[in-house]
């Protein structure tokens, strides 16, 4: 896994990115590094109480570590020494010594043992399917044996996103969900809890002194409330800001400013709600849709020619897996409007909307967030030049949220990260068989079930040689192109401009398309 693709830095000069403290190491008599981002709630800190969007969960990981943990270049040994595996199916953790949760008591084989049982119970987005593990068990005080029940080749990469219990605090909690007490915040991670407030959005973190790892570069991680992260900027107020393309030129001639360009792994989504709305179950009316929507406009006007039209076959261009053969559904209206004439539907009225025989419009209500207004008026007047009416309805982007996952929608527009991940996420997407494996806010099509899709992704998964795995994804994406259970969108190139007199330490994940969410940011190179 080669990361040489995801760092672009540029070194940029001027007047907005001054320093407002002195930076450099530690030592000596230099003030302790303060580093300010962007805020905004995202829930308590803890394994449960955190929203269950990356923002929330990457905080949480500041605290809680994982067995292992991701780099630039793929996963890396962390709570985990070293591991061996023993045939397909048997996977042996030696764990680090000395390793102490923030309370002082030690960290032990029977930690992590604790975890996976309480994880069994309680479910949650970041857990492990339970039917994939056989069985988990504590050699001895640092030594865990996991026995799978088949081969899975996304065990270990699901591994380093899972956190690990203190058991001495979890054992006596019967709803993790709400449990807020300041225990529940106690990790053996890089970073402390000092203070969250609500009400705000603000989140403060502090070193971690006993930390077992690479020492944290940054003594405090403050994340403060803003409007405009880039005037936020400017004015001193952060020390990281995700901006736009267009406002990139403003910081080209700023002393101190650094530009940072990241992977392609956020992206929009069209999802479709086939319980609700029959005729979305027509996998050519799936392809209309398609057709009729031209991506390459909502890239240049939506995000100013800085992203990549959305694949059909659901991993983006950056992707390690992305497979480039797969129908596209380049726009193309007269082809839009062929497939509806042969499904039966014409204007019959002469009102530029089209109907069935019984006379019901093609009107469809379109859910969206209110900051993707833009996005929903194209899309409107796109599908409209086909005959189809949309239906606009924006609310904050937690309730829409919410309503997509009720299943309360019948076409809705999606933002979300995540698409860097292993491929065995569109098994979680995609398939009746993994229903709630996968995060509940991104968790797949409504009513959409294909056997070819539920074949290919079952044996993918259970495939360890990576070129035979590697087919049976390219299989897959094919499939999903073809049957369109969701339309991606475009992918949005993110941009980072950091003050690096402040910090300059910023990492990405082989994964992800975010710096400030990954741990190892903040830590000295090991």
């Amino acid at each position: 896994m080669v990361a040489a693709f995801i760092l672009g830095f540029f070194l940029i000069s001027a007047a907005g990115c001054t320093s407002r403290q002195p930076a450099g190491s530690r030592a000596g008599e230099e003030k302790p590094v303060v580093v300010r981002l962007a805020g905004g709630d995202w829930g308590y800190p803890s394994p449960y109480a955190h929203c269950e969007r990356g923002p929330g969960y990457y905080k949480m990981l500041l605290i809680f570590d994982s067995l292992l943990e991701k780099d630039e270049g793929g996963i890396i040994p962390w709570l985990a020494a070293k591991w061996e595996v023993s045939g397909e199916r048997v996977y042996t953790f030696h764990l680090r010594k000395n390793v102490r949760w923030q309370d002082g008591k030690p960290f032990t084989a029977g930690d992590v043992v604790f975890s996976w049982e309480y994880a069994r119970k309680h479910p949650r987005a970041w857990g492990i399917d339970p039917a994939l593990v056989d069985e988990v068990r504590s050699l001895d005080e640092h030594t865990v044996r996991f026995r799978l029940t088949r081969p899975n080749a996304a065990f270990l990469y699901k591994l380093a996103g899972f956190p690990i219990l203190p058991a001495h605090i979890w054992k006596d909690v019967a709803d993790p969900y709400h449990y807020t007490e300041p225990r529940a915040v106690v990790g053996t991670g890089p970073y402390r809890l000092a203070s969250y407030s609500k009400e705000e959005g603000a989140y403060r973190f502090e070193a971690n002194r006993d930390f077992w790892g690479p020492k944290p570069r940054v003594d405090v991680i403050e994340m403060v409330p803003v409007e405009d992260e880039a005037l936020a900027l400017e004015q001193g107020k952060i020390d990281l800001a995700a901006v736009p393309p267009d406002l990139i030129e403003r910081f080209q001639n700023k002393p101190g400013c650094h530009i940072a360009k990241g992977p392609g792994y956020w992206g929009y989504r069209l999802i479709f709600n086939l319980n609700l709305r029959p005729v979305l179950r027509s996998r050519e009316f799936r392809q209309v849709l398609a057709f009729a929507i031209d991506r390459k406009e909502l890239v240049e006007k939506c995000a100013q020619g800085a992203a990549l039209p959305g694949n059909p076959g659901i991993l983006p261009p950056d992707h390690i897996w992305y497979n480039p053969n797969v129908p596209q559904y380049r726009y193309n209206l007269r082809k839009a409007v062929e497939l509806l004439e042969q499904l039966g539907w014409y204007d019959r009225d002469g009102d530029g909307i089209r109907e069935d025989a019984r006379g019901n419009r093609l009107a469809f209500e379109l859910l969206l967030a209110q900051g993707d207004a833009r996005l929903g008026k194209l899309l409107k007047q796109q599908l409209r030049k086909a005959g189809i009416e949309l239906k606009i309805t924006s609310t904050d982007p937690k309730s829409r949220d919410s309503l997509v996952k009720q299943g309360k929608y019948e076409l809705a527009v999606t933002g979300e990260g995540g698409w860097g991940n292993d491929p065995d996420y569109l098994r979680e997407r995609f398939t009746r068989s993994a229903k709630g494996a996968g995060p509940p806010v991104a968790g797949g099509t409504q009513g959409y079930c294909n056997p070819t899709v539920e074949r290919l992704a079952k044996e993918q998964l259970h495939e360890t040689n990576p070129v035979k795995r590697r087919n049976l994804v390219a299989k897959l994406q094919k499939a999903l192109a073809e049957d369109l259970p969701e339309l991606p969108l475009y992918y949005p190139t993110p941009y980072y401009i950091y003050r690096a007199s402040v910090y300059a330490g910023w990492t990405f994940m082989f994964d992800h398309h975010s710096l400030s969410d990954a741990k190892l940011s903040y830590l000295a190179s090991s």
